[in-house]
């Protein structure tokens, strides 16, 4: 049991020893003029995405359909 705890306290230090320098680096002004969107902001991203999966998954319901049954009707013509 101590073999375990000690291989999480090991694993724990390194996890921060890597992440100590993130706000110094190149990404470190990024993360300090980063701050929380607004309401509107929140909102309008969230259309944004929802939007794009709805096009997204309407495309490949297209194309399935398409491949599954407008393939063979339009075979069923050319006979």
């Amino acid at each position: 049991m101590v073999e375990i705890i000690d291989k999480a306290w090991k694993v724990q230090r390194e996890i921060e020893d890597g992440v100590k320098h993130i706000g110094k680096g190149r990404y470190g002004r990024v993360l300090k003029m980063a701050r929380k969107p607004t309401g509107e902001e929140y909102i309008k991203t969230n259309q944004i995405t929802a939007l794009g999966i709805i096009l997204i998954g309407g495309l490949g319901f297209l194309i399935y359909w398409i491949f599954s049954y407008g393939a063979p009707m339009i075979g069923g013509f050319f006979r």
